[in-house]
């Protein structure tokens, strides 16, 4: 249930005063990488209100983007035009009518499947659909993704398609993961964008990082991270948020 405003929230000039902090916050944490590239702030903006996201926007955030596709249909044309959308969460085939041609930039991209019916679907649309392919550095058999050792035939695959260009790499690090292995893992990521961003410089965006190891994340190489909580503060209920 999305709503334009909701009575009974907290006073908008604390709520703008919090979400504009945050991102005040973040951007001093992650102003850029060790690569001395600019750090991309995506607003993470799954249950949250059309006002919630209108301070993220106000307060600077570089992108908005939502995960699931129904969602972002029923938030899309509510929310002000001067903003790139992103899409982050897993992808359906029958959900991609939602997404593609009315996003910049899609993070999931996680099977030669889902790309195929991008890429279709851009052609019948007439746009270019751009995409990051989603890679599973953690193995773990609950996320989606190619296997790391896949992407770089999936990036070849995923190039000779029409209508659709793959931009760079995204990735999530295992829940509570210590800075030793996580950061091995985000420097194994930069390693492999930075092989193919070697023969196709468009290839540049290493998306990394959420509310809890964002930190991490950029100081070994992200330049896009995704935040949520880290911004708009802790998800409400249903139940709490009609009160």
């Amino acid at each position: 249930m999305l709503l334009r405003k909701c009575e009974g929230k907290q006073p908008k000039n604390m709520m703008q005063s919090e979400i504009r902090n945050n991102i005040k916050k973040i951007r001093a944490e992650i102003s850029e990488n060790p690569f001395g590239e600019k750090v991309q702030l995506i607003a993470a903006t799954k249950t949250r209100t059309i006002e919630e996201i209108e301070e993220a926007i106000a307060g600077g955030a570089d992108a908005i983007a939502e995960n699931k596709a129904q969602e972002f249909r029923d938030k899309n044309d509510l929310l002000p035009q001067n903003v790139a959308r992103h899409f982050i969460g897993r992808l359906q085939e029958n959900k991609l009518k939602y997404i593609v041609g009315k996003v910049q930039l899609i993070h999931s991209c996680d099977s030669e499947k889902i790309a195929a019916a991008i890429s279709a679907l851009s052609v019948r649309r007439g746009t270019v659909s751009n995409v990051l392919l989603e890679v599973n550095i953690g193995g773990e058999e609950s996320k989606g993704g190619f296997s790391y050792a896949e992407t770089e035939a999936a990036y070849r695959y995923v190039r000779a398609l029409p209508n659709i260009k793959p931009c760079g790499l995204m990735a999530m690090l295992p829940a509570e993961i210590g800075e030793e292995s996580g950061g091995a893992m985000v420097r194994k990521m930069r390693a492999l964008l930075d092989k193919i961003k070697a023969e196709d410089p468009d290839f540049s965006v290493l998306s990394m990082g959420m509310s809890g190891d964002y930190k991490l994340c950029v100081k070994y190489g992200s330049n896009a991270v995704r935040i949520g909580t880290g911004i708009f503060g802790e998800r409400k209920s249903i139940v709490q948020a009609a009160k």
